[in-house]
C-alpha cells in the first residue's frame, strides 16, 4: 500500500526544445576556413549534445543521500502507522516477536538493508512515549514513515486514529535483556557460515569470525543475518562484534549447532554475564524473510563499555569530485 501517486511535476525534465536554427539555404555559397569548420563542428556537437539531454564528460553526477539507520541523539518528525507481524520476527529473522510486542517496521532508507536491525527508537505521539524493537522492513514507506506495532501505537495514540504525527530518535546503549545471543543458520556447514547477532543493543557495524589467527569479516545480508560464504571451519567459533557507537565484546565457544540460540558469556557493554547455556531452536528461519506488505492506513509525510577509538563513531565520507582533465 503506498500514500498514492506522487503529484505530476509539471517540470518533468524531459527536453525543452526551443526555435529550431534556421537552415543554410543552397544558395549560400561562403566558404569557411579548416579552422573554423572545425570550431563549429565543435560548437554544434555541444548543441546537440546539451539539447539531447547528454552530460559533459566531466560533469558531476548528481550525488545520492545514503541509506541510514536512524542514530545518535538527533529527533525526527514523521508519522505513525501500525500493523501485527502475528508473532513472526520480521525482515530482521528474529525467531519471533519481542514478548512485550513493542517494534516497528521502517521505511528502505531507514531501514538501511538490515543496518537497523535490533536497535531502538523511542516513539512519541499524542498519547505519549513508547520504546520500540527495529525488526522489520516497510517497503511503501518513505523515511519518517514508522509502522509501530498495534501494541506500541495504542501507547501513544488512539488506535481509531489510524495514522499521527510522532518524532523518534534513536535509543544509545538501552538496557541490555542478557548476554549477546548468536544463532547459526539452518543449512550452515563449515563450508558455510551464516549467524545471527542478538540482544545487542545499538545498531551493529560488523561481524567477525577468528579463523586461522585471523579475523574474517562475515558480510551482513539484508535479512539480518551474517554470512562468510566460504565457511568459517567447523568451530567452536570466537566471534567479534562491534556496534554503531564503537563498542566492541568478543565472544568463544560459539558451536556449529544450526537452528539453536546460543546465549554467549559477554554483553555487549555494561558489564561481565552469567554461564553460557543454549536453547532449542523455535520456528524455522531456514527460508529468507521477506519484507511483508503493510495494511496500515497511511498520509502522505515530512555500566562502562569497551570502546575501540577507531570506531567510535558512525561517519559517512563525503567522497571528492572526479578531477577533470
Amino acid at each position: 500500500m503506498t500514500d498514492g501517486s506522487a503529484p505530476t511535476d509539471p517540470d518533468d525534465g524531459s527536453a525543452r526544445t526551443g526555435p529550431g536554427r534556421r537552415r543554410a539555404t543552397a544558395g549560400r555559397r561562403r566558404r569557411l576556413t579548416a579552422g573554423a569548420a572545425v570550431a563549429l563542428a565543435a560548437l554544434l556537437g555541444v548543441v546537440l549534445a546539451v539539447r539531447g539531454g547528454a552530460a559533459p564528460a566531466c560533469a558531476t553526477p548528481p550525488r545520492a543521500l545514503p541509506a541510514a539507520a536512524p542514530l545518535g541523539t538527533a529527533v525526527h518528525s514523521g508519522k505513525a502507522t501500525f500493523y501485527d507481524s502475528k508473532g513472526a520476527g520480521g525482515n530482521c529473522s528474529r525467531p519471533a516477536a519481542p514478548d512485550n510486542r513493542r517494534y516497528v517496521a521502517l521505511g528502505p532508507a531507514e531501514y538501511a538493508a538490515g543496518a537497523a536491525c535490533g536497535g531502538h527508537l523511542d516513539v512519541t505521539g499524542p498519547k505519549g512515549t513508547v520504546r520500540v524493537l527495529v525488526m522489520d522492513q516497510c517497503p511503501e514507506c518513505e523515511a519518517g514513515h514508522l509502522d509501530l506495532s498495534a501494541e506500541a501505537f495504542a501507547r501513544i495514540a488512539d488506535p481509531v486514529q489510524g495514522v499521527v504525527r510522532v518524532s523518534y530518535r534513536a535509543v544509545v546503549n538501552p538496557p541490555l535483556p542478557g548476554p549477546l545471543t548468536f544463532r547459526i543458520k539452518e543449512g550452515a556447514s563449515r563450508w558455510w557460515f551464516a549467524v545471527l547477532v542478538g540482544d545487542h543493543g545499538n545498531p551493529l557495524r560488523s561481524v567477525e569470525v577468528r579463523q586461522n589467527g585471523a579475523w574474517r569479516a562475515a558480510a551482513r545480508q539484508d535479512y539480518n543475518y551474517w554470512l562468510i560464504d566460504s565457511g568459517a571451519g567447523p568451530g567452536p567459533y570466537t566471534i567479534r562484534v562491534t556496534d554503531a557507537y564503537g563498542h566492541r565484546a568478543t565472544a568463544t565457544g560459539i558451536r556449529l549447532l544450526p537452528g539453536q540460540t546460543q546465549r554467549s558469556t559477554v554483553r555487549m557493554y555494561g558489564g561481565a554475564a552469567g554461564p553460557a547455556r543454549t536453547t532449542a531452536p523455535g520456528r524455522s528461519a531456514s527460508a529468507r524473510p521477506r519484507p511483508r506488505a503493510s495494511t496500515s492506513p497511511t498520509v502522505s509525510p515530512s555500566g562502562t563499555p569497551a570502546v575501540d577509538a577507531a570506531v567510535a563513531a558512525p561517519v559517512i565520507p563525503d567522497p571528492a569530485p572526479a578531477a577533470c582533465g
